[in-house]
């Protein structure tokens, strides 16, 4: 397999295309993916020490969490801004946002919000897409207030999260995918603690932590989660099953998802599928 060279401002375009494509398909799977993922943004909002009345910012929000979750805990008296890149998982958000809450569509690489806005920075899987890290970092400690608290949840090792890597993993070696170029921003691009560690330190952050956190993803069955992997498929990916073996919904290649995870099945049918995550918690010097 070879190698692409890696262009941001392409990567960009091709994030806001997926992300608006598969809105739909990821709200119908939500469910699904919170059996793990509302177990993580409580503890996002306890390492954050979200409280009532704080002014919180979470970025790559998505379809609405873990914002929506934080405006609960703020309250009326606090604020909730989530951002993402994608306008339809934007509008989806806003669909279901309380009066404290405000979603807007927004770049993590470009924020451009006042000095010490925030008292917390939440992201659940998202700070992995931003192009350049080390300039998100000293954005995100900008905005902060001087002891407000970044939490966010990024992915570990492709191989210690099932559940996000091994469907990929199924159909790029069924259409022989190239690699991506070593180094770009992806779901797995910040699996090294210490690396990342180190990046917001370097950014003006204190009392730093990084933290292995396993997520217990449990879908019902095999093909259910093949039909997660398919509904949360990117376009050019659908065009390449389509193109290989003549629809996007060829069987033998959905089948061959659901098989691979057969080995986590459990005797109630149900597939457990727990996946490894760092969670990062850093505090802003101001």
């Amino acid at each position: 397999m070879t190698t692409a060279a890696f262009d941001p401002v392409a990567f960009k375009n091709t994030q806001r295309v997926n992300w608006n494509a598969i809105s739909s398909g990821w709200l119908s799977c939500e469910a699904d993916f919170e059996s793990g993922g509302a177990p993580v943004t409580a503890r996002l909002l306890e390492l954050g020490g979200v409280r009532a009345g704080q002014r919180v910012l979470d970025i790559g929000t998505g379809t609405g969490q873990p914002a929506l979750t934080a405006a609960a805990v703020v309250g009326p008296a606090g604020r909730v801004v989530g951002i993402d890149l994608a306008p339809e998982m934007i509008a989806l958000a806003a669909d279901r946002a309380p009066a404290n809450a405000e979603f807007r569509v927004g770049d993590a690489d470009s924020m451009e919000f006042p000095d010490a806005s925030f008292d917390v920075v939440l992201s659940r899987w998202g700070l992995m897409f931003a192009v350049d890290r080390t300039a998100l970092f000293r954005t995100v400690e900008r905005v902060l207030t001087r002891g407000g608290v970044l939490a966010a949840a990024v992915w570990a090792e492709p191989a210690a999260a099932p559940m996000m890597s091994l469907g990929y993993r199924v159909l790029a070696e069924r259409l022989e995918l190239p690699t991506g170029p070593a180094g770009a921003p992806g779901p797995f691009s910040m699996a090294d603690p210490d690396l990342i560690a180190a990046e917001l330190a370097e950014a003006g952050f204190a009392e730093v932590s990084v933290q292995l956190y396993e997520v217990p993803f449990l879908v019902e069955s095999p093909g259910r989660y093949a039909e997660f992997n398919k509904v949360v498929s990117p376009p050019g990916l659908k065009d390449k099953i389509r193109e290989r073996f003549g629809s996007v919904d060829d069987a033998p290649t959905w089948a061959a998802v659901g098989a691979a995870v057969e080995p986590y099945r459990r005797p109630d049918g149900r597939v457990a599928l727990p996946s490894t995550t760092l969670l990062l918690r850093a505090v802003a010097n101001g």
